[in-house]
């Protein structure tokens, strides 16, 4: 079944780090007429002589190579690459190149934004966009309609600037790609063969990632379907006591091919909740088993798929682990708490116990409502080590909450995002011209 619906390059090419303002940029490329695909000139002097004081009538510009506009335009935000699309052909298909899209992703490191969802008065789904530096200061959003209508229940992640959304759609959980920034997403088959037939409750997990094959620089995404069937015992039948059998399988969907595949069970135990993380070419979760007595993290490799377990940090005596996974700085991280402090874990080597690292003590004085807080999730760290987190109170002041720590001066403040609460779906994205359409 057909999905319905649209990478590494070189080091970066020496050019003048005097580059004008983007808006500046935008303004003097939109002057520009391209008559060959080798070189970028200016209009000819009989339509372009210069008037004293008009802005239209400025000098005309000088003849460039295609090299440089290409460096130009690959520094520049999204937003402005899709108006200069319309400026001529030879750039509408420069822009759209997806090898302009991968050196424009690895120029843009510092354009993450944060989405969230929500529904407005006419029941259509919204998308919220931040420019992620804007929230640690004053928060900037651009709103957009999502171009779907189905529930979405869970944000997986996201690679190379493509969310991976969690739909429920007739009882069904569906994995939906989308990339927020130039609005074009894929929706992928749902990976139960015959989903109304299954006995008992079915739901799915699902994670995100990709391989990358460094001989032929080529990426391979991926995503992962655990899916959980609950059987019952026979006993069922007669009205006598029974008990529930939770199974589960998995399943990979590999973005370019048309179904999922079936793959080797975890051996570990059963996933644990919603948190799924993509890290250094693996997914990773939290499994229980089935006497709910111990909990391991459990990674599987999307290149070789085989699971291995993820030894934990050394928590400390009276420390609880939070069962929440995350990624900070591209390792993997999770958070452990006490009854008046809450510790964030990283693994700054993928693999190595020794490698987790305390990244910082979040004392639990410095937190309003702490009585009802039920758990903190890092989802982004700033340079200047502020960390963003997701806040969830349960009790009198059930809602969620947008914080930001600062471990420099130890200061706890809430964002001035408003209107979280628990149906809310947040993500991290980075500006990125790929689309899941076409990978």
């Amino acid at each position: 079944m057909a999905p319905s619906s649209e990478n590494d390059v070189d080091g970066n090419d020496a050019v003048s780090s005097n580059l004008p303002t983007e808006e500046t940029t935008v303004t003097n490329l939109q002057r520009l007429n391209l008559s060959t695909t080798e070189t970028l000139t200016s209009p000819s002097p009989s339509s372009s002589s210069a008037i004293p004081g008009d802005p239209l009538h400025s000098p005309p510009l000088p003849t460039l190579p295609i090299e440089i506009i290409a460096e130009i335009l690959s520094r520049l935000p999204i937003k402005f690459l899709i108006q200069l699309q319309s400026v001529c052909k030879p750039w509408k298909s420069l822009i759209s190149d997806p090898k302009f899209a991968k050196k424009h992703f690895r120029l843009s490191t510092t354009r993450h934004h944060l989405v969230l969802t929500h529904t407005n008065p006419s029941r259509e789904y919204v998308l919220t966009d931040y420019l992620l530096s804007s929230v640690f200061t004053a928060a900037i959003q651009l709103d957009c309609l999502l171009p779907f209508r189905e529930h979405i229940i869970a944000s997986v992640g996201s690679c190379h600037g493509i969310i991976c959304f969690v739909l429920d759609q007739n009882y069904q959980n569906l994995a939906l790609l989308w990339n927020p920034s130039i609005r074009k997403f894929m929706k992928l088959p749902s990976s139960f063969d015959n989903p109304t037939q299954e006995v008992g409750l079915c739901y799915t997990n699902f994670g995100f990632g990709y391989v990358y094959d460094h001989f032929n620089d080529n990426y391979s995404y991926k995503v992962v379907a655990v899916n959980h069937y609950d059987e019952y015992d026979s006993d069922v039948i007669d009205g006598s006591d029974f008990h529930v059998i939770t199974r589960t399988q998995v399943k990979v969907y590999t973005l370019g091919t048309s179904s999922w595949r079936i793959i080797q069970d975890c051996p570990y135990g059963i996933l644990y909740g919603d948190s799924v993380t993509f890290v250094s070419g693996t997914v990773n979760w939290w499994v229980t088993n089935d006497s709910n007595i111990s909990e391991v993290i459990v990674s599987l490799d999307l290149d070789k798929e085989s699971y291995q377990e993820i030894m934990q940090p050394n928590y400390g005596v009276g420390i609880e682990v939070t069962r929440t996974l995350g990624v900070l700085r591209d390792c993997l991280s999770t958070v452990a708490r006490s009854d008046t402090f809450s510790d964030v874990w990283l693994m700054k080597e993928y693999g190595n116990k020794e490698s987790w690292t305390k990244l910082f003590r979040i004392p639990h004085s410095c937190i309003e409502d702490l009585e009802f807080l039920n758990y903190l999730n890092p989802l982004y760290l700033s340079e200047d080590d502020q960390v963003l987190l997701d806040c969830r109170y349960e009790g009198r002041t059930c809602h969620d909450e947008l914080a930001i720590y600062n471990s420099r001066d130890n200061t706890f403040k809430t964002t001035e995002i408003q209107n979280i609460n628990f149906s809310t779906i947040h993500g991290i994205y980075q500006e990125s011209l790929l689309s899941p359409c076409s990978l």
